[in-house]
């Protein structure tokens, strides 16, 4: 019998600097071990997803996070069964100086064009080439 489709809401975190963009490597493991995202991750019920962003990056980053506007709001199907409801959303940081979580296995700053879409998220990938063409939330 085969699972129900799982649905989800998470944040992702839009963090420019010099006009590079913030990207986190997923630790190995799992359908998307190694693939890279923009920082966030899942809404907890009644979080917006300014509150959840400030949360994760402080769980993942060790950093403050101040979310500043949704840029834009993308489904994906995975799959593997996972439903995806990403809100992009500009963020600012505290501080550059990132204490990596078990959760982050590697972070980066690269400008959208140098990224290689297939080493993405897939449900990033709409929203990252976009800001590669120069389109919603270009900032740097």
């Amino acid at each position: 019998m085969a699972a129900e489709p799982r649905h989800i809401r998470v944040a992702a975190a839009v963090v420019w600097r010099e006009g590079r963009l913030l990207f986190t490597r997923r630790p190995p493991g799992g359908p998307l071990g190694l693939l890279w995202e923009f920082p966030g991750g899942k809404l907890e019920p009644g979080e917006t997803p300014e509150r959840a962003l400030t949360r994760e990056l402080r769980e993942e980053l060790g950093v403050t996070a101040r979310a500043l506007e949704v840029l834009a709001v993308e489904r994906h199907e995975y799959d593997h069964g996972l439903s995806v409801e990403i809100s992009f959303v500009r963020c600012e940081l505290d501080s550059l100086a990132f204490v990596p979580s078990p959760e982050v296995h590697e972070v980066r700053w690269a400008l959208p064009a140098e990224v290689d879409p297939s080493e993405v998220l897939e449900g990033d990938r709409a929203f990252l080439a976009r800001l590669a063409a120069g389109g919603a939330g270009t900032r740097g």
